[in-house]
């Protein structure tokens, strides 16, 4: 393994074959030789979840495993008639992995279309190719906002400032001079330069270290986990459960010779197998992996890409929105505005040194429109030059006497460009003027000669002389985006806090600020930000628009949000975003984000729309919300029938349903309109809290509806002489009555789909009573008037009291919940 910083002058492939100049770069032949050779930089990895994975995923698991044996077991015995859980439990697999491998086509697609690039030289030209294309020995031209993709050595006349934080944790940006080595996975922060790969695909530092690169992961994911908790407990209980209700089957069924000797256990068996099955709520697991896998492929409609299923329940969570203003508010496209006298006599030749930062290849979209309009003809060659980082916030260079614009010339912010002298403090005043307009400023200022010291020492130190001269000041245009302002609306009225953080002067951002709806309050200035945390928090908290930021300081006010229990999602497009969007919640990055910049956003606004964040908020609500409700509708059922089970076995009384009985009622009352509910709209913000408020509800209604099968049972026993069919069908009815008026609840507030949904429910109950071959497949039949009331009566009962539940889980839980949901 090799370590950071490590020079390759003794390495064989530092030189270049065939006696070539390096900035020549690789012939196509000496390509196509490497890639057959293996000498590309491909590595074992995917973008999501192979197929293999899926399936893994959706069939083999514990509680299928349980309900294979079950059914193979009712084959085996000839009771295929109540094996038809089976078949459900085989269509929800199969559900589970045509959504899910829908869902990885169309992320793969995007991630394929939207992979990471690099610029190399091949036959003597300048071309992108896909990162995984690199071979060994390729020349690749760096610039700021690039990712290395593979291990690379920096050659002479290059200077890059390189992020390593991916593989040293380390944040600080970290100077590279000729012949260093640049590891995969680093960002180039600042600087420019060539570089030749000397380690590509499984051999380079980053693969070594991580053993396998894969992309897809799990966010933290507060839904699964509390599923994951369920679904253990509900693993504890199925084996004592299932041997109690085995047990009073065999004894109603004579007892446990009687009853092996007879064949009388078989009937008995299906008992067991009916109170084992309900009790694992298959359909919940199956729901949220739908969910999240729907909402991914929803989001790819709306131009989204979505690098982490998981991440619609962060979109959920989100409570404080902060945007980066330049390519979020803001268009990104600057306009060169006018140029402005500094109060100093200019120094000859500030034209073509215009011309030279214009034209430079690192420039940045500010500098590039000064380039379109001081186009440069033949441009002035540098001795030296300093390349512009956000922490710096300038740039410089020098040219050498007699080429018409001697001197150093510095071009950046005012307040890094002209501070700290009082011969600037005049040039200052008016940058400060122009900035409160909402222009962008930036100075331009002269000295003669160089900078003191090397290139290197500016880099480091980035302080100017105060020799230096202020000349003139250039003033810039943004354009705010036109959906700005409702798109802001929107979250307001969501109960999203939105903060806008920008690293453009404090006067410019509140200009801005104020265009957008956020008031006629100032700009804070980053700059007085407090170092103590606690202090931090408390100004994030209080106020809404701060400017001046450095990229340091972007994470640090992330963190002191989430400190505070806040949701934090982050939008950004530039390099200075990479370290917020790394420790917010959510990253979201603009499809003009650097490659770096996109690596680590959770999402990817492909088509640059910021009115597209409304619709990935509501979308990451709808799943999560609607998985909160379904799942306590699968609980409810998963209580009552385990409670129901004991009660049964302790009083060694036989199991009230068969299998097919219990399937059929599954299937209406929650398994069919719990899938479309699920898929339905919904705008409630998701709180912290899921297990708790599911469980708050679904264990007391669980007990309910349990109390209530046995209250209907008992009196069918005591009430009069009732035959075991009687029995079974007056349960169900009582129980389907109850399971029916759950979803109900869960569906609120309804429309004309949910009233559809639940009348098709109400219609499919109805069937299973009055058509015949329904009715004899499913052993059903109405009950005695008698009994036929009193399940009615019960079932009343028991809803009323469910309904009192619900109502009172929404008060103990501030709203969130069932009953009257929004």
């Amino acid at each position: 393994m090799y370590e950071a910083g490590e020079s390759l002058e003794h390495h064989p492939s530092s030189s270049m074959p065939g006696g070539r100049r390096w900035h020549d770069g690789l012939t196509s032949a000496d390509v196509l030789e490497r890639t057959s050779a293996g000498r590309i930089n491909r590595v074992p990895g995917t973008t999501s979840r192979s197929l293999w994975e899926i399936v893994r995923a959706n069939v083999l698991t514990l509680f299928n495993g349980i309900v294979a044996g079950c059914f193979i077991l009712l084959l085996v015995l000839d009771q295929w008639r109540d094996a038809l859980f089976g078949f459900s439990a085989l269509g929800n697999s199969l559900i589970g992995i045509v959504q899910e491998y829908r869902a990885k086509k169309s992320l793969d697609r995007l991630a394929i279309l939207h992979a990471a690039e690099s610029k190399v030289v091949r036959d003597g030209r300048p071309q992108r190719i896909p990162a995984d294309a690199l071979v060994q020995d390729d020349i690749v031209l760096l610039s700021a906002g690039e990712q290395v993709s593979a291990d690379l050595r920096l050659l002479d006349g290059g200077y890059v400032e390189v992020d390593e934080s991916f593989l040293t944790g380390e944040s600080e940006p970290v100077s590279k001079a000729p012949g260093a080595v640049l590891l995969s996975g680093s960002l180039i922060m600042a600087g420019s330069g060539r570089a030749a790969v000397f380690r590509a695909g499984p051999d380079t530092f980053a693969y070594k270290l991580t053993a396998e690169a894969k992309r897809f992961s799990l966010v933290t994911s507060e839904i699964r986990s509390g599923l994951d908790k369920v679904l253990r407990v509900i693993t504890w209980l199925l084996l004592p459960t299932a041997a109690l209700v085995a047990n009073a089957q065999i004894q109603n069924a004579g007892g446990w010779e009687d009853a092996l000797s007879s064949g009388r256990w078989i009937p008995g068996t299906l008992g067991l197998v009916a109170s084992i099955i309900s009790m694992i709520p298959l359909g919940l697991v199956l729901l949220t992996s739908v969910a999240f896998a729907v909402g991914g492929v929803r989001l790819a409609g709306h131009m989204v890409l979505v690098q982490e299923l998981a991440a619609v329940e962060v979109l959920a969570r989100v409570d404080v929105l902060c945007l980066d203003k330049t390519g979020t508010l803001s268009s990104g496209s600057i306009k060169f505005d006018d140029v402005h006298d500094a109060g100093t006599p200019p120094a000859e030749g500030w034209r073509r040194a215009l011309e030279w930062f214009g034209a430079n290849e690192e420039a940045s979209t500010t500098t590039k429109s000064i380039g379109a309009a001081f186009p440069a003809g033949d441009l002035l060659p540098a001795a030296a030059s300093v390349p512009f980082t956000s922490a710096r916030k300038w740039s410089a260079v020098t040219f050498p006497p007699g080429s018409g614009a001697p001197g150093t010339w510095v071009l950046g912010a005012p307040d890094a460009v002209l501070a700290g002298s009082s011969r600037r403090a005049g040039a200052h005043r008016l940058a400060a003027a122009l900035a409160s307009t909402g222009l962008r400023t930036l100075a331009l200022a002269h000295m003669p000669g160089s900078l003191p010291g090397s290139v290197p020492e500016w880099g480091e130190s980035g302080r100017l002389p105060p020799e230096l001269v202020p000349v003139v000041l250039l003033t810039f245009r943004e354009d705010i985006r036109k959906d700005a302002h409702k798109t802001l609306a929107y979250f307001r009225q969501q109960g999203v806090a939105v903060k806008i953080i920008s690293g453009d002067d404090p006067r410019t951002v509140a200009v801005l600020a104020r265009e957008v709806g956020f008031g006629q309050g100032a700009a804070y200035d980053a700059r007085n930000l407090p170092a103590d945390p606690v202090l931090l928090e408390k100004t994030m908290e209080d106020h809404h628009v701060f400017g001046s930021v450095t990229p340091a300081q972007k994470r640090d006010m992330v963190q002191a949000l989430k400190r505070r229990g806040h949701t934090v999602a982050m939008t950004g497009d530039g390099v200075n975003d990479v370290l917020a969007l790394k420790d917010a919640d959510l990253g979201i990055a603009m499809d003009t984000a650097s490659p770096a910049t996109k690596a680590v956003a959770r999402l990817v606004l492909l088509d640059g729309r910021f009115d597209r964040l409304p619709a990935v908020v509501a979308e990451g609500r709808r799943a999560i919300s609607n998985i909160e409700r379904v799942s306590m509708v699968f609980l409810s059922k998963t209580v009552y029938i385990t409670l129901t089970s004991l009660a049964f076995a302790l009083l060694l009384l036989p199991f009230p349903f068969l299998p097919r009985q219990l399937s059929v009622l599954d299937g209406l009352t929650i398994g069919l309109p719990a899938f479309f509910l699920a898929l339905q709209p919904s705008a409630q913000r998701y709180a912290p809290g899921f297990l708790k408020r599911s469980l708050v509800f679904s264990v007391p209604a669980g007990m309910c509806a349990a109390l209530c099968v046995l209250a209907v049972a008992a009196y069918a026993r005591l009430g009069g002489q009732h035959g075991a069919g009687a029995v079974q069908s007056a349960t169900i009815i009582s129980l389907a009555l109850i399971a029916a008026w759950i979803l109900v609840m869960a569906s609120r507030p309804l429309n004309w789909i949910k009233t559809l949904i639940l009348a098709g429910m109400y219609g499919g109950l109805v069937l299973l009573f009055t058509v015949p071959p329904v009715k004899d497949f499913f052993r059903l039949d109405w009950p005695p008037p008698d009994l036929l009331a009193a399940s009615v009566i019960v079932a009343v009962a028991g809803s009323l009291a469910i309904e009192g539940i619900g109502r009172f889980q929404r008060r103990l839980t501030g709203g969130q919940g069932m009953a009257g949901g929004k």
